[in-house]
């Protein structure tokens, strides 16, 4: 029984908030051709079906909405001498109820014993997640008979200490299912594409917040801002009206002068340290106009010289214009 005025949530996190990251040991017995265990979890609605779909096109053994103690049960059948498993990718989340809260206590075992265990945690902020519900017409887990933001907010605070578990987290607000999918596979299947750096040129708004996962990030606000014109608000930076307006007094063609070069000295240092993905973020009040003009521009100047696996994201582009 959990104490008065407690939440389901609030006692799953609180249990999940116990894990601890523990030394990883050998593990016993005879040799195991397991390699790798993916452990997908994460907020509901941010694209852990797509995920490990992912998993299961790259050949991983893949299991869906497993609760945590059968995840360990089912590491140590494939740790087994006799097990043909090689790769092998679960889902657990919160529609495993109260059994959800041993998650992190279970991963801790995992490293504990050996079992070569990733944790990939996906997330995507409130707006995006609603949308989603709300496309979907899904109930949220955690609010079956109450209102999805309740659900959202709960959620995310139950999940925060196991995201400070994760191996690798990522930030789907934006991100299409094939953006997504290329996204997660340059950051844990790297080994299958070695020496190609995928790039994600991403527009965002600052008024809406700042990128949650951008490696670098440009300020494009001294810009024309097409927003003042009526007649140009309502339409966003992939429309050829927008470019010529922010491109009309020069600064566009002198920042491209400056960024490209820059960017073009940056992108080969990161490959060289081993960075598999890289986000490129481009900032201006809104996301809808300025931003997406040079996101787009990038992806295409990069995309056509065939360097680097190039995607583009527009993370505010279908938010209200409220500047």
């Amino acid at each position: 029984m959990g104490r008065m005025g407690e939440t389901r949530a609030q006692r799953i996190g609180d249990r999940l908030r116990r894990g601890r990251r523990r030394e990883r040991r050998e593990p016993p017995g005879g040799p195991s051709r397991l390699s790798d265990l993916v452990v997908i979890t994460g907020l509901s609605g941010a694209g852990k079906s797509t995920a490990l779909k992912l998993f299961e096109d790259a050949g991983y053994f893949c299991v869906d909405n497993l609760p945590p103690d059968m995840i360990r049960a089912l590491a140590e059948l494939f740790m087994h001498a006799g097990s043909k498993v090689e790769r092998a990718a679960v889902v657990s989340d919160v529609r495993g109820g109260e059994y959800f809260d041993r998650l992190v206590e279970v991963i801790d075992e995992l490293h504990e014993a050996g079992i070569p265990d990733r944790v990939l945690f996906l997330e995507a902020d409130d707006e995006t997640l609603l949308t989603r519900y709300k496309e979907t017409r899904r109930r949220h887990p955690l609010a079956p008979g109450g209102s999805v933001p309740d659900g959202i907010a709960a959620e995310r605070a139950m999940l925060a200490p196991l995201k400070d578990h994760a191996d690798v987290i990522v930030d789907t607000t934006g991100l299409g299912a094939n953006a997504l999918r290329r996204r997660i596979a340059a950051q844990m299947l790297a080994t299958e594409t070695p020496g190609r750096l995928a790039v994600t040129f991403s527009s965002f708004g600052h008024k809406h917040g700042p990128p949650r996962d951008a490696d670098l990030a440009f300020d494009v606000r001294f810009l024309p801002n097409p927003h003042y014109e009526a007649d140009l608000r309502p339409l966003t930076g992939r429309d050829r009206r927008i470019v010529e307006f922010v491109a009309r007094d020069g600064a566009l063609d002198e920042l491209y002068a400056r960024l490209i070069p820059l960017l073009d000295y940056l992108l080969p240092q990161y490959l060289a340290e081993g960075k598999a993905h890289l986000t490129v973020a481009i900032g201006c009040t809104g996301g809808r106009h300025r931003s997406v003009v040079i996101a787009e521009h990038l992806a295409a100047h990069y995309r056509d010289r065939g360097e680097y696996a190039v995607e583009v994201a527009h993370r505010d582009i279908d938010k209200a214009s409220r500047e």
